[in-house]
């Protein structure tokens, strides 16, 4: 006997929030560990123009943390490859204004290692994601992202040279967006950021 199909539910809208203009430069603070190449992408295109980074922290996430990015001015902060979590006590400091950078297609191979994860898969299509961050692992709602074909790729430097200037690319374009307060959640989806048609 078959089964009746069953119905699709109505699709619920959603609240559009949007992110509320800031005078130019926006200021911003930069979380980084490893080399900094993030940081300095953000120093040759963002800074002094759309963004002025105030501040510069490494490996530390916690409410005095908070504190000292709010005391300069923060109204951003952009982890650059910062390898620490961020806490609920934190991200309440700032909400949706803590962006980050992974070397993966998000929601695949999120967390450390996200390259290394891939080759071990076999993946042939590697990417770039910037997203919001959340109190998840890697969760939060994707603002960019971009796919290369990497059929040959063996070794994590091979991937890594070729995603690096993407990264430095899609950062830089988000930190734009959230400054010229282009970026807006989809009211269909909750989880969808997009961007103002008229955004650079």
């Amino acid at each position: 006997m078959r089964a009746s199909p069953a119905r699709a539910k109505p699709r619920q809208s959603c609240p559009r929030l949007s992110f509320a203009r800031v005078e130019a430069p926006l200021p911003i603070a930069v979380l980084v560990s490893g080399t900094g190449t993030n940081l300095q992408a953000l120093l040759d295109t963002v800074h002094s123009r759309e963004a002025e980074i105030v501040a510069v922290a490494a490996n530390v996430a916690d409410r005095a943390l908070a504190d000292w990015l709010l005391e300069r001015g923060a109204r951003l902060v952009v982890l650059a490859g910062y390898m620490e979590l961020i806490g609920d006590a934190f991200l309440s400091r700032f909400p949706r204004a803590v962006i980050n950078v992974h070397p993966s297609l998000l929601p695949a191979f999120p967390g450390l290692h996200a390259v290394e994860q891939a080759l071990a898969y076999g993946v042939k299509v590697f990417g770039v994601t910037v997203h919001f961050v959340d109190s998840g692992i890697d969760t939060g709602p994707v603002i960019a992202q971009r796919a290369v074909e990497l059929p040959h790729a063996r070794t994590p430097d091979e991937v890594l040279s070729v995603l690096h200037p993407i990264e430095h690319e899609l950062l830089a374009r988000a930190v734009r967006l959230f400054a010229q307060a282009a970026l807006e959640t989809d009211p269909e989806n909750p989880r969808r950021i997009v961007a103002a048609p008229s955004a650079g």
